[in-house]
């Protein structure tokens, strides 16, 4: 009788958003803790599109939208797409939806079909395993280490794919490590992939603007790739703006219809007011991107300082997003013998990244995210989304916790 439907019992809980949750738990006890395990700026959207959004609700833009998105919107997205990735894309081929998630589970149900395989390189984003069994398919995951900036190879690529691979979700820069495909490595992989006919690429570039070693690549611009791709992109990480739920897809006409049929029996269109946010965002001044990106730049480099400071973490140097990946690999199999500092964690040994993120948070009152739920169990996330004391003072209370462990 209360029973849930078996494709709901099939998923997972994000893991990211349980963390942040176990996090506020313990805030309201009254523990001060450093929650460094969501993926969210920590700067306020700028004045120029709060003051837009204000204007739409007094010219009383509050009524349902077009299911795709308003045309003005679209208009916007396309001539930022021209401008800054020299892709053409019409109107038609945009799809407006309530977040860069949204899309992407758009696509996936659009194109996946029970019993497709979806590749997914490992390291990935908690949700795109959990996407892809709910649309029926398969994931295949991917290996990448950190001696390889956690990116797979086009032979790694090559070997994976089957006559029932459908997808290739691809992230870059990516979440959870950081890492950025160069256009060389993208064009190689790209090689790959038009060698078989049935794939289509979901190309999430929502960090694209957090990008701290050049100009940004994407997959679409590869020869041949921009009929086989699906980007999806947005405003939230760009603009600080992850409440006003605005991401898009561009991609061809017929997964753009796909993903708006889809749309229309689920969601119909997105907020009225958040898509002039939007439209503002795209079209006005751009120095509030390179600001943050900078300063999140800066973030970057202290947080690396620190945690290679810190005996036993494996730092590499990510390139984009705002995240660090860090191998803890070598912590499994030890134990705080009898340190009454430890609290519950006196004498037990900790055995796995999710053991070592509890124990972080337990006892270092720092929240971070196990890295079983990204598919590398030997490494745990950090976001760097947060002010340089918070960064400093979380990475002295890590190193302070680890110093327990022998």
């Amino acid at each position: 009788m209360d029973k849930l439907s078996d494709r709901l019992l099939s998923m997972a809980p994000s893991a990211t958003l349980a963390m942040s949750a176990k996090s506020a738990e313990l805030k309201a006890q009254g523990i001060d803790v450093i929650n460094m395990s969501v993926g969210e700026p920590d700067f306020n959207t700028p004045d120029a599109i709060k003051d837009a959004a204000k204007k739409a609700i007094d010219d009383n833009i509050t009524r349902y939208s077009p299911v795709p998105g308003y045309a003005d919107l679209k208009k916007a997205i396309a001539a930022k797409l021209l401008r800054e990735n020299s892709l053409e894309y019409a109107p038609s081929q945009i799809v407006v939806s309530s977040g860069a998630k949204h899309c992407i589970a758009n696509a996936i149900m659009a194109l996946v079909n029970p019993g497709d395989e979806v590749i997914i390189p490992a390291p990935y984003w908690v949700s795109y395993p959990q996407l892809a069994t709910l649309a029926g398919g398969v994931p295949v995951h991917i290996p990448a280490t950190i001696d390889n900036d956690f990116k797979i190879t086009p032979a790694q690529l090559e070997a994976a794919i089957t006559p029932r691979t459908r997808l290739i979700i691809l992230c870059s820069p990516c979440n959870p490590t950081g890492s950025i495909y160069s256009r060389e490595e993208l064009n190689a992989l790209a090689e790959v992939i038009l060698a078989h006919e049935r794939i289509i690429v979901i190309s999430d570039e929502i960090y694209e603007h957090l990008n701290y070693s050049g100009a940004h690549a994407s997959i679409a611009t590869c020869p041949g790739m921009k009929e086989r791709t699906a980007i999806v992109n947005g405003v939230s990480k760009a603009y600080a703006m992850t409440g006003w739920r605005i991401g898009f897809i561009a991609a061809p006409e017929w997964i753009a219809k796909g993903c708006s049929l889809l749309q229309g029996q689920f969601t119909s269109g997105p907020c009225s007011v958040s898509q002039m946010a939007a439209i503002a965002a795209w079209n006005g001044d751009q120095q509030c991107v390179e600001t943050m990106r900078r300063a999140f730049q800066r973030r970057r480099d202290l947080i690396v300082k620190l945690a290679r400071e810190i005996p036993g973490l494996e730092v590499n140097v990510p390139q984009g997003a705002f995240y660090l990946f860090p191998k803890c690999s070598s912590y499994f199999g030890r134990k705080c013998a009898e340190c009454e500092t430890a609290g519950p964690w006196s004498g037990r040994t900790i055995e796995n990244s999710t053991d070592f993120a509890m124990f972080l948070l337990e006892v270092g009152h720092v929240a971070t995210v196990s890295g079983d739920a990204f598919g590398s169990p030997e490494c745990f996330r950090m976001s760097y989304a947060l002010s340089d004391d918070n960064i400093t003072e979380a990475l002295k209370r890590i190193s302070k916790a680890l110093e327990l462990l022998s």
